[in-house]
């Protein structure tokens, strides 16, 4: 039996309509030219995983695991779509940043769009800026006594974001924005620390999972709440850091 056909992935929810699964980091969503040499897809993994043709109802980064969820018809993925796009949707996510991240905040910095040479050919370079915002909250800190850049001890930061608007890449952009980037993220962070992490605590991920999402149930209308557990990778990193687990959970 082939990989694609023999791998699962951890089902979160499933209903008759909905399918939840956590999507672990470095797995894109769909087939992409952005990556035309991959060949895992969460939505094929999953369509074969239950036999049927699913729908994905929002992005989550190749690099970012948690959350991802799916409609199991094109009605459904029409109903429920209308909660994402009118911003009915919360997302919670957490993220490990360079820095102590001041305790809490909002971050309202217009992101202009992010296009791939690839894939964005065709689109309007001269598009303004649009609108984003994120809420995030310090959970816990750590300070190393190790000099990555040219302080005598490097400092990082557990946080909670949540973000307001769906803009590319928006969590890792505004965090860059209030200089505390988010380790493993190569494209908008600091490629020193990136190493650092990956070579002595085996963290070559990015580390930002969407562990929490809330919307209104697009058939029975009733409050569902999908939460994803952390992998191992980020999972061992916080006890390594003594960032307990009662650091982050809602309901503690």
């Amino acid at each position: 039996m082939s990989e694609e056909t023999s791998e699962t992935l951890e089902i979160i929810y499933q209903d008759q309509w909905l399918i939840a699964v956590n999507k672990p980091s470095g797995l894109l969503v769909h087939r992409s030219m952005i990556d035309r040499n991959e060949t895992r897809f969460a939505l094929q993994i999953v369509r074969n995983q239950v036999g049927q043709h699913v729908y994905p109802l929002h992005r989550l980064d190749k690099p970012t695991s948690g959350v991802l969820l799916f409609a199991l018809s094109s009605e459904v993925a029409r109903l429920a779509g209308k909660q994402f796009e009118e911003g009915l949707v919360k997302k919670t996510y957490l993220a490990v940043a360079r820095g102590y991240v001041p305790e809490s905040g909002v971050i309202d910095y217009p992101l202009k769009e992010e296009l791939d040479k690839m894939t964005d050919r065709k689109a309007r370079q001269d598009k303004p800026a649009q609108k984003a915002v994120t809420a995030y909250e310090r959970l816990a800190t750590v300070e190393l006594p190790f000099a990555i850049e040219r302080y005598p001890t490097s400092r990082y930061s557990l946080v909670r974001v949540w973000p307001q608007t769906g803009r590319k890449h928006q969590i890792r952009r505004h965090m860059k924005h209030i200089a505390h980037p988010i380790i493993g993220d190569a494209k908008h962070g600091k490629g020193v620390h990136n190493r650092y992490f990956a070579q002595y605590f085996s963290a070559g991920r990015l580390l930002l999972s969407c562990t929490d999402m809330e919307l209104s149930h697009p058939v029975t209308h009733r409050p569902l709440l999908l939460s994803a557990s952390l992998d191992d990778v980020f999972s061992d990193l916080m006890t390594r850091f003594g960032w307990n687990k009662s650091f982050y959970r809602k309901d503690e």
